[in-house]
Parts: C-alpha cells; sequence; structure tokens
C-alpha cells in the first residue's frame, strides 16, 4: 500500500480517536439490545405490524423472523428516482422467499436540482441534505428491524440517507441503486446548445429540443455529477451489491441486483455475520471514497458532503486531507464534464469495477474493509451479469474498453487527481482541475464583483464583461442563502473563455459535479456572510487563482488590505433570501450551519 495513503489515513484515525470511540461505544450498546419485537410492549408491537399481512405478523412476533425496514426517496418528480415505485414490491417477495418480511419504514424528501437550478427552490438544495438525514432518523426511529435497505441516487438523497443511516449505526445497511437512463443527446452537444443559447444564436425552442433530448426518461442523468458520484463512492465503501451502480433501470439484471440487496442484508444480520453499517464505514472506507472520487474526477459537492457522513460516524476529515490525497491519486477515468463520456460509456469500457481493481493493485485503496459483501472490496472489481436467472459476476478484461474513456493506473490522463485544495488571503477553496485546460490553471485579471449570479448573467447580455477578469460571486454561502449551486454561470463564462478571455469564478457557493472547463474557486469559506474575505474584495482588486501552487489571493497591499471593511449583504438581498417558496422554513439552518469545510451540518 502506498506510505500516503498509509500516513493521511492514520492521522484522520489520530484526529478522530476522540470522537469515534464514543461512537462506537453507543453503537455497540444498542447492538445487544433484544430485537424491537421481543422488547416492546404489546400496544407498541400491535401498532408497529398493525398494517402487515397476518403470516408477516406471526413471522415477526412468533417465528422471530428478521424484519428490513425500507427507506426510500421515490418520487416520480426525479427521473433517476421513478422506477424506485416498484422497489418494495420486489422486496418484500424476496423477503418472504427467505422467510424474513420487509416494511416500508418511511419515505424522504428528494428534489430535483436539474429542475431548480438558477430558481429560489434550489437554495433549499443543500440543507434538503439533512433534510433527508432527518426523515431516515424518523423511519429507523420505530426501532423495529434488523437491516435497512436505502433508495437513493441523486445529490443530496444519498449524503442524507447515509447520514441519517450512520446515526442508526448498529443497523446494518444496504444501499439500493436504479441506474442510469439511456444515452440521448450527448452532454457535449447540449453543452454547445446551451453556449449558443447564451449568446442568442439559438432561441427557446431549439434549446428545449435539446435538453429533452438529453434528459428523455427513467434513471439517473448521465453525466458524471453528483449524483453519479454518489454511485461510485458507495461502490468504493463496499455498501451496494458490486457492480450494481451503472445497471439500466429496467433491466432484468437491475431487478436481480435488488434482490440480491435483500439477501445480502439478510446475510448480514445477527445471525450470520453481523456487521453493522456504523463498524463498515471507518477511517478505512472513508479514504477510500475519497480515493475513488479524485481518481474519476468526481463532484466536488462531495468535498462537503462526505465531510458531513465522516462526521456522522465520528470520523473528521478536511479539505487538506482531500488535497493530499490528490498529489498520490492518479485520474484514470474521462467522464463528461471531465471528458465527452457519458456513464453508460464509462461502464462499458469498465466503468467502477475497472478504476477500484487498478487503485486495487496500484495499492491506493484499503482492502482489509467489510463490506456488504461476504467476499470483500475485490468483489468490487468484478462485473454483475445473468446466467440464465443466476445472478454471477465475472473478472473484468486486463485492458480498458476504451483508453479515451477508462485506463490503468499504469498509463493514467493524470498522475494526480482532479481537485485541488486553494488557500491565501481569501480563504480556503476547493477547485476541479480535471476538466480545466492546462493553459487555465493560472488567471490573474481584475475583478468584478456580483452578489448574486442574476447579476453576472445581466452584465454579461449587456456586453460588460467581454474582457479579462474574475467574477467574484459572494454572499452564496450556507448561511447566507443555503449555498446553491451557480451552474447557470456556466454558459455565459463559457462563452466568454471561448473567445479568447481569460475568466476565472470565485464563490462561497458551489458548482457541484457539472462544473465545467471554466476554473472556479468554489465553496470559499470563511464566506462572505461570516465575515470572510471575500468580503473585502473590490471591483478592479486583481485577482490571482494558481492552480498549480494551490494558492488564490487579492493582490492587494497588505496594509490596505488589513484595513479594509468587509461588505455587508444588502437589506433587499437579504429579504429575497429570506422569504417566499419554503425559504422561511429553512432560516434555522442557515443560522446554525458550520463552514463547508466541515461539512455545512445544521445539525451540529
Amino acid at each position: 500500500m502506498k506510505q500516503a495513503l498509509v500516513e493521511i489515513t492514520q492521522r484522520i484515525q489520530e484526529r478522530s480517536a476522540a470522537t469515534r470511540r464514543p461512537y462506537l461505544a453507543r453503537i455497540d450498546q444498542l447492538a445487544q439490545r433484544e430485537r424491537g419485537a421481543d422488547r416492546f410492549s404489546p400496544a407498541n408491537v400491535a401498532h408497529a405490524f398493525a398494517g402487515m399481512p397476518q403470516h408477516d405478523k406471526i413471522r415477526i412476533v412468533v417465528e422471530r423472523a428478521t424484519n428490513i425496514g425500507i427507506v426510500t426517496a421515490y418520487n416520480d418528480m426525479l427521473s433517476a428516482h421513478q422506477p424506485y415505485e416498484s422497489f418494495p414490491a420486489v422486496i418484500k417477495d424476496e423477503a418472504h422467499r427467505h422467510a424474513a418480511t420487509a416494511q416500508v419504514a418511511g419515505g424522504v424528501p428528494a428534489m430535483c436540482d436539474g429542475v431548480t437550478q438558477g430558481l429560489p427552490g434550489m437554495e433549499l438544495s443543500l440543507f434538503s441534505r439533512d433534510t433527508i438525514a432527518l426523515g431516515t432518523a424518523v423511519a429507523l426511529t420505530h426501532d423495529v428491524f434488523d437491516a435497512a435497505l436505502l433508495l437513493g441516487i441523486c445529490d443530496k438523497i444519498v449524503p442524507g440517507l447515509l447520514i441519517g443511516a450512520l446515526h442508526f449505526g448498529h443497523i446494518p445497511c444496504v444501499f439500493v441503486p436504479g441506474g442510469p437512463m439511456s444515452t440521448g443527446l450527448s452532454n457535449s452537444e447540449k453543452a454547445r446548445v446551451r453556449e449558443l443559447a447564451a449568446q442568442g444564436q439559438v432561441g427557446r425552442p431549439q434549446l428545449l429540443e435539446a435538453e429533452q433530448k438529453a434528459y428523455h426518461g427513467p434513471g439517473t442523468c448521465t453525466f458524471y455529477g453528483t449524483a453519479n458520484s454518489n454511485q461510485m463512492l458507495l461502490e468504493a465503501m463496499g455498501l451496494h451489491v458490486p457492480g450494481a451502480a451503472f445497471v439500466h433501470p429496467h433491466l432484468q439484471l437491475r431487478e436481480e441486483l435488488t434482490r440480491e440487496a435483500v439477501r445480502t442484508a439478510l446475510s448480514i444480520t445477527r445471525a450470520k455475520r453481523f456487521t453493522p453499517i456504523g463498524r463498515l464505514v471507518d477511517e478505512r472506507a472513508i479514504v477510500n471514497a475519497m480515493v475513488a472520487l479524485l481518481a474519476t474526477g468526481g463532484s466536488t459537492n462531495h468535498l462537503i458532503h462526505w465531510v458531513a457522513v465522516a462526521r456522522s460516524a465520528g470520523i473528521l476529515i478536511d479539505w487538506t486531507d482531500f488535497s493530499d490525497l490528490s498529489h498520490v491519486v492518479p485520474l484514470l477515468a474521462r467522464v463528461y464534464p471531465n471528458g465527452q463520456a457519458d456513464v453508460n460509456q464509462f461502464q462499458d469500457a469498465g466503468g467502477p469495477g475497472f478504476v477500484l481493481r487498478e487503485l486495487m493493485d496500484s495499492g491506493l485503496l484499503h482492502t482489509d474493509v467489510m463490506t456488504v459483501d461476504e467476499r470483500g472490496m475485490r468483489a468490487y472489481a468484478e462485473l454483475p451479469h445473468l446466467e440464465g436467472n443466476r445472478l454471477v459476476w465475472q473478472r473484468l478484461p486486463a485492458e480498458s474498453g476504451d483508453r479515451s474513456i477508462v485506463r490503468k493506473a499504469s498509463e493514467p490522463f493524470s498522475p494526480s487527481g482532479g481537485l485541488r485544495l486553494l488557500t491565501g488571503n481569501l480563504g480556503r477553496s476547493v477547485i476541479k482541475v480535471s476538466s480545466v485546460p492546462e493553459d487555465r490553471h493560472i488567471i490573474e485579471a481584475p475583478a468584478r464583483v456580483f452578489e448574486d449570479q442574476e447579476s453576472l448573467q445581466q452584465a454579461f447580455k449587456a456586453g460588460e464583461l467581454d474582457r479579462d477578469f474574475v467574477a467574484v460571486v459572494r454572499f452564496q454561502g450556507p448561511r447566507a442563502n443555503g449555498m446553491p449551486e451557480l451552474h447557470k454561470l456556466t454558459p455565459p463564462l463559457a462563452v466568454l473563455q471561448g473567445k479568447g478571455f481569460k475568466v476565472a469564478l470565485v464563490t462561497d457557493g458551489r458548482m457541484s459535479g457539472a462544473s465545467g472547463k471554466v476554473p472556479a474557486a468554489i465553496h470559499v469559506s470563511p464566506e462572505a456572510l461570516a465575515g470572510g474575505a471575500l468580503g473585502k474584495v473590490r471591483d478592479g482588486d486583481v485577482i490571482r487563482l494558481d492552480a498549480d501552487a494551490g494558492t488564490l489571493n487579492a493582490l492587494v497591499d497588505p496594509a490596505e488590505w488589513a484595513a479594509r471593511e468587509v461588505a455587508t449583504l444588502s437589506p433587499e438581498r437579504a429579504e429575497i433570501n429570506n422569504h417566499g417558496l419554503g425559504r422561511e422554513l429553512f432560516a434555522g439552518m442557515r443560522r446554525n450551519v458550520v463552514t463547508a469545510e466541515e461539512g455545512a451540518c445544521s445539525w451540529l
């Protein structure tokens, strides 16, 4: 194993000792209790199972059968989650085949960021993660489940489910994905039409036609954003049935993988090989997830979400850990926006299994971790398929199916991962460099300051931005307005970069897994509303973003910089941020949230 991986893991273990130890003690104590049906009073038992068929009641109460709780993020607003409508029936049927039972313990909200991009609803998006965690806790707090299956895929949903599940760390848990939609309009063509629309060269009908060809049916969106990064990370942590991530929703193989998730959950209950999720998700598993993220150029959202996930298991990580890992983890995949391929092409070229095998063989993953599959981490380097009606796994070919999409560790796209930590007098931030051209890794230009993304778009349409500049978009952090993703800024900035101007974005907001070829220093912490240095920037200040050196600075005389007052959010903008479309209900989360680098948690 690479020495750097060992050392980073060890320092995380040492840093986390004071929080991890009591966490494990708590879950061990809970795991030693009697089953819920045996521990509860008759009235509690009657309420818990009143809605079940009589034979299931007998199984649970008399025969003491295993009872699986299903926590589902089903709705048909999200294309990725629409297929979950039929999953509970399949899960219950498979449980019955093994003399067990299953109940839908609860549903959690699941919003589509694609619907809310650039709209007020996006200001609820980040906090929906903690709301989902709360919903997971409400579902599992019925406390009658011997194991849990967690049904979720998309951006905030998987982290929320995982945070919630880790607060019930004494329960074995398996995540059940649904798979991507089939390939439609290519992601690169979709981006091209968006840029044309930003320039007014195509109208709304042409843009709508392109978008509907790209997002056209059930399943996860096919670009490698946060949703599909979630699936990669769950494979690397051993929380899926091996190879389940990117199998299409309506294939027979998908149903068999869902049934296998039931069988897997049953195999890790107390009577067999009891491995609760709080034990499985240890420091090594968290590091494996971080490595997988870096090796695939995954979503920058996970520099927030996985910090929160780790905290839920008593583990403390920060952006320095990501940055140090990035220096030793090679980039092995190029999937849009980190390349031209979509996730279906990634899967056909070798997919998560190929990447994980290469990382393991290179000493860049912990292979001695527990996984939901009893075969361990090596099982995640195999590909599931059907032989008749039987689910089996086979080894992946030694060579990549397409070297333009996925490569061996001996011939990576880059010797280092796709993320960088930036530090300087503007604070700490991160940048996704895997999709940024090398000649754009360093940008030095005057600042143009905005307090919302609408103002930047208006300036672009007015022709005010046809020059070299660094767009500073502040008051977009978690305390200010829930830290929305700023995807609507990508087309105009990409257009300006395409014209030959040197442009960059610096913001305390997010860009997520869809951040593209424009250099973007994001998640700047402390955020402007918390007195962060972004509040000191003035129009015309020269900003230097150096992704190679890992620095982000305003090139202002130090004495003048120290004396400058921090700008405050205008009352008009504050009023907008605090009201309308449910934003009032999240005021408590905005007040209590910690910094992005601490996971933007509202529950600490």
